[in-house]
């Protein structure tokens, strides 16, 4: 791994898509780094049109653009970790997977933005099937919902068993770990999910808490594993640290736009405010 030298505070790099409306991708990645006192980088991977509402655009960078961001970052500064999102098609994961292999880059998070928490797929399966194949081998840990780990493992997730099998499944890919999120689950299975680094298969519980606001709970998720790996916390702490994270920031979740509002990245500064 390339590590950084001329700071001496953790740094961290995302690969995703920037979001106009503020809740997720670029965005809630760099604010959950900045609340971690991880210094933030960044390589867009596309360009959205979003608010609370939906997505009305997307626009792709070109996969050398891509790297180039890449290579600017970790040639210069050095990264302690990295996650990718929304890399929404096969040519910019390529590019990625082959820079993440000639930086040596450890500490890779792979949030597999596949499929969005309602079920609508998201990229096409030449994609799918290079995440599978390439860069997931490479994650120290990848964190499917419901709807990826059933694309990713070809099975049916109904409930806490079928998670675990699918992380089973998933793991079997390459990656180091897997983290199968249940948000997607109904009833009291939300707010579970399950671990699976090859020899400890868990079943990690938070509070559920109630609130329609949950834009990003999924990019910060993946982003504070990576702030946490930057941190040089071990895997599976850096993965408990995040759901916390994210469960009290699902607290002060922000009630803004007439849709999905984001969760509470800075929430002591909005206990602040209250």
């Amino acid at each position: 791994m390339v590590i950084n030298q001329t700071s001496k505070i953790p740094v961290a790099l995302t690969v995703a898509g920037s979001d106009s409306g503020g809740g997720a991708g670029i965005q809630a990645d760099l604010r959950t780094f900045a609340f971690h006192c991880v210094h933030g980088t960044s390589a867009l991977s596309c360009v959205t049109a979003q608010n609370t509402l939906g997505v009305t655009r997307v626009d792709a960078l070109s996969a050398e653009a891509v790297a180039a961001q890449i290579e600017a970052v970790v040639g210069d500064i050095g990264v302690d970790a990295v996650k990718t999102g929304m890399l929404l098609n096969r040519e910019i994961m390529a590019v990625v997977a082959s820079q993440v292999e000639s930086w040596n880059l450890g500490n890779l998070v792979v949030d597999p933005v596949m499929v969005s928490r309602s079920g609508d797929r998201l990229i096409d399966d030449g994609a799918i099937a290079f995440l599978q194949d390439i860069l997931i081998p490479l994650a120290a840990v990848v964190t499917p919902n419901r709807f990826e780990a059933q694309i990713l493992s070809g099975l049916e997730i109904d409930s806490v068993n079928d998670m675990r099998s699918a992380a089973e499944k998933i793991h079997s890919l390459g990656a180091k770990a897997v983290l199968v999120k249940g948000g997607g689950m109904k009833g009291d299975l939300r707010g579970i999910d399950v671990w699976f680094d090859g020899t400890r298969l868990d079943v990690l519980k938070t509070e559920n808490v109630n609130t329609t606001n949950t834009h990003g709970t999924g990019c910060t998720l993946s982003a504070a594993i990576a702030a946490n790996l930057a941190l040089g916390k071990d895997l599976f702490t850096a993965v408990t640290s995040a759901k916390n994270y994210v469960t009290t920031a699902l607290k002060y979740a922000l009630d803004i736009g007439e849709g999905q509002g984001p969760v509470g990245h800075f929430f002591p500064l909005l206990e602040k405010t209250i």
